[in-house]
Parts: structure tokens; C-alpha cells; sequence
């Protein structure tokens, strides 16, 4: 019996099939939590697929920084909650999470973007409190951690409530605020110049969409993500 399953499972590895690898635990999935990513297919993606590979149980990124190296959601979302597990491959890997983004823009301004970021490689020396792991990307800073390891896997929620946003590390809660209290309202400069509101001194017209995608926001490679999961509220 042992010998047929293993010839079974050989078989089907050779037809590129393989058995679910990731899933919502019972308890999320009596919360509502749906699987966007499991490890076995890429079928709820749109997007630079050629950038965002399927490896083993995870998505491996090279893609490259530019609105066609972004990965994003079939699904438009309005409030939810983002449950997803990432690893740093490569030193000073950069990445983010697009929220409620039109595709082909950058998500940074048109929707919102929290950073995903090895913030503590030497060659971020010179980055702002803003540009940290977890920040709404010049909007929000999120509290400073140490970066994780090389080949760690980490969890990371983000949770998008009506402009109320949350991100927590590792069970950690690294950013809890307000998008529009952030800017007093004022998410495009109200003279057209430079806006004085935002922590980047830089419009962001798409920071109070309604709804949008989520994505997931290519610079470069070394990053890998898995056992992505969400809830719509």
C-alpha cells in the first residue's frame, strides 16, 4: 500500500498536480475566511504572473518596481482583513501590499500601500520613519521592529476598516490608525502644490477609495509569500 502511494504521488507531481498545501484554519474559516493562495494554484491573480512564480507552497517575487510588476486580486475588496505569511530570501528585499488599488498605477498614491520592507539593510540607511515595515507608505509610520532573518517566515495581518487601518507582525500590532485623521482630511494638497497634510509631502488622490484590489507590489527580487487568506467585513 505504502509502495502504491508513493508511485501515486510521483505520478501525479509528474502531471503537476499536487494536494492543497495551505489553508484557513477551522476557526477562520467559521469567521468567513476565504483562501487566496493555498500553494497549488494562482487562479484568484491577475498581474505580472511571470513575476510572482509559484515555487513549491509559495509565491517567489522578482518582479521588478513599476505598475506592470505588480501582482493583484481577480476580487475587488472594500474592508477586510489580509492574513498572509512572507519570507526575506535576499538582504534589503522590498515589496508592499497594495490596498484598494485600481491595477496598472502606483498603488502607493492611487489606493494605499503598506510597506514590506528588510528596513535594517545598510543600504536603507537614510530611510524615513514613514518608509518602514508596515507603514501606510507616506501616510502612516508604523512602530519600528527589528527586520526578520533571511529564509524566516513571518505572519503579518492587515486589517482595512473604513479608513481605520491596522497591521500586525509576527502577533505584534506594529501600526494602528487613521488614514484621513493622518492627513486632516487633506490626501490632495488643497493649493495643488506641495501638501503639507501628508508625512511625504506628496498627493495620494487614491488614499480614500472605497474599494479596489489588493496586491502585492513587485521592487525587486528576494521575497516569498504564502498561505495568503482573507476576510471580507
Amino acid at each position: 500500500m505504502k509502495r502504491f502511494l508513493f508511485l501515486f504521488a510521483a505520478v501525479m507531481a509528474t502531471a503537476g498536480v499536487s494536494a492543497q498545501k495551505h489553508t484557513a484554519t477551522p476557526e477562520e474559516l467559521k469567521e468567513g475566511f476565504k483562501v487566496l493562495f493555498d500553494g497549488t494554484s494562482m487562479k484568484k491573480w491577475t498581474g505580472n504572473l511571470e513575476g510572482y512564480q509559484m515555487q513549491d507552497d509559495y509565491i517567489y517575487v522578482t518582479a521588478k518596481y513599476g505598475t506592470e510588476g505588480n501582482l493583484y486580486t481577480k476580487k475587488e475588496y472594500s474592508d477586510f482583513v489580509l492574513r498572509f505569511e512572507f519570507c526575506f530570501d535576499i538582504e534589503g528585499v522590498n515589496n508592499g501590499v497594495g490596498i484598494r488599488t485600481p491595477m496598472n498605477v502606483d498603488a502607493a498614491y492611487e489606493g494605499m500601500e503598506i510597506q514590506i520592507l528588510d528596513h535594517d539593510a545598510p543600504k536603507y540607511s537614510w530611510l524615513k520613519p514613514h518608509q518602514v515595515h508596515g507603514s501606510v507608505y507616506g501616510i502612516i509610520p508604523a512602530k519600528r521592529i527589528a527586520s526578520p532573518k533571511l529564509g524566516e517566515w513571518n505572519t503579518e495581518e492587515i486589517r482595512a476598516e473604513g479608513d481605520h487601518i491596522t497591521v500586525t507582525v509576527n502577533g505584534e500590532v506594529i501600526l494602528d490608525g487613521n488614514i484621513r485623521e493622518a492627513c486632516q482630511g487633506h490626501n490632495v494638497a488643497p493649493d495643488g502644490g506641495k501638501n503639507p497634510y501628508t508625512v511625504d509631502g506628496k498627493d495620494h488622490p487614491g488614499l480614500f477609495n472605497k474599494k479596489g484590489h489588493i496586491g502585492f507590489l513587485g521592487h525587486g527580487e528576494g521575497i516569498k509569500i504564502r498561505n495568503v487568506r482573507v476576510k471580507e467585513l
